[in-house]
């Protein structure tokens, strides 16, 4: 990976894991408005100033910070002084996340960044190197050590009921299966057996999303793929269970900060 950065701002994605995202980006003032996805966003800030809103708060994270950013928390970016700023990050389901601490409440980094040790080795060991793929068990290795980190780390938010994992599970493989089609709360209450504000409640606590928006997410993704292969926008909306092309726009800006054209557009491979 070369060290020049280009004069406009750009973004990168490392060869794909079979688990993870992972990106390097630069900005030079504006980075992307308000918005949440359904994924932890885990970085550090390689350069500059990485200046952003947070929880109602304004935070500033600087070369060697860690960043955290909660599933389904609103964020922006941008940069906070003339030089810009280039940053990495990783992407992570916490689905994923789920797996290994086996239905506790997703773990929370108050402010969204921090300095701890434990974090910053766990994190280093996925962003160290975005120019080569991982081989599998090398994944599974860093995702694990992440969430035992995360989890070690957080302020926990104690469940104030027990949580049903397995119904919740079985909740988010039906929406998988049905991601062409309108899904209801009911239809999933009956899937996973668990009614549905008490299933509702459990897959907030532990995707940090609600359904509705973990099965847009899911969409999103998908039309990601279709778009960098070159589909046309309308064509992508249409495949991907959206209404048209203007409802996966709106989506798309509320979960990546920025309309698909200009996403392309940023877009560059390592």
């Amino acid at each position: 990976m070369s060290d020049h950065i280009p004069a406009g701002d750009w973004v990168k994605y490392s060869p794909e894991l079979q688990k993870m995202e992972r990106i390097e980006a630069f900005f030079n003032g504006h980075g992307f408005t308000p918005h949440r996805h359904d994924t932890y966003a885990i970085g550090t800030t390689l350069s500059g100033v990485q200046s952003f809103q947070y929880r109602r708060c304004q935070r500033h994270s600087l070369p060697g910070n860690i960043l955290v950013l909660h599933p389904d928390e609103v964020h922006d970016g941008q940069a906070g002084t003339e030089e810009g700023f280039r940053y990495r990050m990783v992407y992570i389901q916490p689905a994923l996340i789920q797996q290994i601490l086996g239905g506790k409440p997703l773990p929370f980094i108050e402010g969204g960044l921090s300095d701890d040790p434990r974090l910053y080795r766990a994190t280093r060991a996925l962003l160290c190197n975005l120019d080569s793929a991982m081989e599998p068990l090398e994944e599974d290795d860093v995702l694990y050590d992440l969430a035992q980190a995360l989890d070690q780390v957080s302020g926990r938010r104690v469940a104030r009921k027990a949580l049903d994992f397995v119904a919740a599970e079985r909740a988010r493989a039906f929406i998988h299966s049905a991601l062409d089609r309108v899904v209801t709360l009911d239809e999933l209450s009956q899937a996973s057996g668990r009614d549905r504000w008490s299933l509702s409640r459990d897959f907030r606590a532990l995707y940090g999303t609600s359904p509705y928006r973990y099965m847009t997410q899911r969409r999103l993704d998908l039309a990601r793929v279709l778009l960098k292969s070159g589909y046309p926008l309308a064509e992508t909306a249409l495949s991907t269970g959206f209404f048209d092309q203007s409802h996966l726009t709106r989506q798309f800006i509320q979960t990546y900060g920025v309309p698909p054209g200009r996403w392309l557009t940023r877009l560059k491979q390592f």
